[in-house]
Order: structure tokens, then sequence, then C-alpha cells
């Protein structure tokens, strides 16, 4: 695929303040928090034509990947470990590895979680899911990136400073263009950003208590959101051409607020008493998976009407999610948290009925069994008897934090860890149970695990 042609950016200018769209829906006001990008649409109004180069394509045309100071072992080899059944003692790291690693300071699948991002205290990695390899990195001289965000496999990625030495400063999100290898913009805060979300057409900007949202083409604000304090930068965006939705934490404490650009609706939904501490999004917006900072239930809830459409238990006692994931065909919804256990829940959602009136599916005789065999005196057992439970495991060690995706491949997870693993599982939807390492790598470093 040819490269994608930017025209190089003006200077910037010597000042910049707060400027907003003015559009007929919804009407952006201008914020203190936030200043104009740069350049400016104005002084450019061919600023981000719509990437659509793909990187891994592009880096397979050039033959090399590699900058001219880089060298051939620069890139990670790593050769894959047999298929294991997972057990109780999940795989560690080598400790060699372990004491040489670079200091991982964001992880993230991009929006179709064929490819991941990390951010560490010298640059950014790429990689790709399956198979395993790293598709390129930057270093930036011992200067970290404590955000990177990809889009698909273009070559546009948008970049926030962290660490103690930050490479840019965290209160801006910089666009870059991998094949000029230069930033060629900038929105620029008051405040720290937390996250960012990319969208073909759409920047999403996460801070403390807002998320600011601009056309991807000129960098125009076109809409502005008050949350309530969110540090983890909580905020997830669909995909699917055409509509746009967007979840972030709302008002008030265990409320997600549900923008539905398309039919200028809002919808706010009351999904937990406690804080909301995780949630997903669909690839196309339709189904929202919250968690709280209990994390013994995950609720499923309709976008579209705010309806509970089923609840599931990740356990009894309190967790932290570290993170919820869909699979493409909304059949299975993962989670990782602090306890060390991946779990997969089996979905039973009909988009096309209420949950007052939709039918449950007939359960399969052969599939496991989600919920308690005491449901015939759930009125008198207390909820936890009868609540509906995983039905595949993967056992990693507690207090590392992991996040996962489904693979491309059907019935397998991708999870990363922030301590360098990664792991391809895959597990059985009809016997259930424990399940089996495909590979297992430590994306860090070119050995792998044992």
């Amino acid at each position: 695929m040819a490269a994608l042609s930017i025209p190089p950016p003006p200077p910037p200018p010597p000042s910049s303040t707060s400027s907003a769209a003015s559009i007929p829906w919804p009407n952006p006001v201008a914020d203190p928090d936030s200043s104009s990008p740069v350049p400016s649409p104005a002084d450019d109004p061919n600023h981000f034509p719509p990437p659509v180069a793909d990187l891994a394509e592009e880096e397979s045309d050039r033959g090399n990947p590699m900058k001219d100071d880089e060298s051939p072992e620069d890139l990670a080899s790593a050769a894959p470990v047999p298929a294991v059944s997972s057990s109780s003692s999940p795989p560690r790291v080598a400790e060699s590895d372990a004491a040489e690693a670079l200091s991982v300071l964001h992880l993230a699948f991009n929006q179709d979680h064929g490819c991941f991002a990390v951010g560490t205290d010298r640059g950014f990695r790429i990689y790709n899911c399956d198979p395993f390899r790293e598709i390129f990195h930057r270093d930036f001289d011992g200067r970290g990136i404590g955000v990177v965000e990809m889009l698909f496999r273009c070559n546009i990625l948008a970049l926030v400073g962290g660490g103690p030495n930050p490479n840019y400063p965290p209160t801006k999100v910089m666009i870059w263009d991998d094949h000029q290898s230069r930033c060629i913009g900038e929105l620029s805060f008051r405040s720290e950003v937390r996250a960012v979300r990319l969208r073909r057409d759409k920047i999403i900007v996460v801070l403390d208590n807002k998320i600011f949202v601009y056309n991807f083409a000129d960098l125009k604000l076109m809409h502005q959101i008050e949350t309530v304090p969110n540090p983890k930068g909580l905020c997830a965006v669909s995909q699917q051409q055409g509509s746009l939705v967007l979840v972030c934490p709302g008002g008030q404490k265990g409320q997600v607020r549900v923008e539905h650009y398309g039919a200028r609706r809002t919808k706010f939904i009351m999904a937990h008493d406690s804080r909301i501490a995780c949630f997903a999004l669909s690839q196309d917006g339709r189904l929202i998976a919250t968690s709280s900072s209990k994390g013994t239930l995950i609720r499923i809830f309709s976008t579209i009407d705010g309806t509970l459409l089923q609840e599931v238990r990740r356990g009894a006692d309190r967790a932290e999610i570290y993170s919820l994931a869909f699979s493409s065909d909304m059949q299975w919804l993962a989670v990782s948290s602090d306890k060390g256990t991946v779990h997969v829940f089996s979905l039973k959602v009909n988009l096309g009925l209420t949950a007052n009136d939709k039918p449950r599916p007939a359960s399969d005789p052969n599939a496991p069994t989600q919920s308690s065999h005491l449901s015939f005196i759930k009125g008198v057992l207390p909820k936890y008897f009868h609540s509906e439970w995983s039905v595949a495991q993967f056992r990693l060690h507690e207090n590392t934090q992991y996040i996962v995706a489904f693979g491309h491949q059907k019935h397998t997870v991708v999870i990363l860890g922030m301590d360098g693993s990664f792991f391809r599982c895959q597990f059985d939807p009809v016997a259930g149970g424990e399940m089996t390492q495909l590979v297992c790598y430590n994306f860090l470093k070119s050995e792998s695990f044992y």
C-alpha cells in the first residue's frame, strides 16, 4: 500500500488559545483546559487527510523496518514455547530478563486486536499478535512515552509523553507519522492527558474531568464532556463505520454515559452502586460491559436503551478489574483482574429483544454449566449461589497487570502483561475449564519464557 502523503506542518504560532468549531450539534464551548491544535486548521485546510496506510504491509514492502541506526539484533526473534496446558503454576519471566527489561508505561491493543503498542521509558514499540513479531520500535534517547494509541495498522499514531523523563509534555497529544518519523501536529491542554482514543474520523482526548472529541481531518473540536474524576482515563468508542458511539464515566458514582452521535442522543446508565472501575464497548457500539470497584460482578447493558441484559460473576472476593473485552461475534466476554486469573464468559444476549421479553437460548446439554445447580432454591440462598460463572480460565500471577483480547483465530485469547509477558491461549467452548497455552513470549526481550 502506498505511503500516506501528509504535508509538513507550518511553524507553530507564537501562542495558542482555546478555539472551537461551530457546528449544529453538539455545540462545543471554548474551555480553558484546552488550547488550539498545532498547526492550526486555518493555516492548513488539508491537514490530516484520512490515514489509510498499513504499517505491517509497509514494513513488508520496505523489506526491513529498521532505521539506519538500528541493528538486526534490535528486532525480537523469539522462539515459541511448545503448547502446554495451563496449570496452577503460571510461567515466569527469567530473572535475567526481568532485571534488564525496559520499564513499561503503557500497554494497549489496536482497534481490531491484531496488534498492540507498548510505551516505555525509552520510546515505543509496535507488535503483531498472530503470528507474534515486533513490527518496529522507536527509541527517543531515554525519554518516555506514557500513551501510545494506534489507528488500526496505519502509520499515524497518537503519543503522550510519560515516565520520569517524558519525551513530550504529558499535557500534549502528539500526532506521529511513522513514515516521516516525526510529529505532524499536536493538541495542547492545561492538565495531564490520561488517555487517547482514535477512530478513522475522530480523535478523543481524556483528561481527569473532561473528554474532548475532535474531527481527525481538521482537528476541529466537535464536543466536550464533563465527567467525574477519571484518573484511569476510562473511555471507549465504537469502530463501526458510520456509527459513532462513545462511552465514558457519567456525572455521578456508578454511572456511565453513552453518546450516540448519529442519533444526537445521550443515555445515562446507573450500572453499579460503587465507582466504575472498568468497561468495554463492542465494536459496533451496541453492548457495554461494566465492572465496579468491588470487581465481583460484570454487567452487560444495551447502549441503545440501557437495559441490563446479563450479569456474570468473576468471584466472591473484591478485585481490581484490569480489562474487559468482547469477542468480535459478541458471544464471549474476557476479564482480567489483580487476582491473576483470566476468565471467559458465555454471553446470552439477544439484541433484538429487551431483557423482559427475550427468550433465553436453549442450553446445550454438552455445554459447561455456568450457574449453580441449586437454582431450584434460588429464592432462599444468597445471590452468590445462582450466579453465572466463567466457562474457561487461565491462571497467571496475582498483582501483575494484564490486559486481554480475543485472538483472530477462533476461541483464542491474547493476554499482555506489564511485566512483558505475551500469552496466546485457546479455550474449549464445550468442555470449558482451564485454557490451553499456545505460545508464551517476553515481548521486551528476544528470549522466550521458560
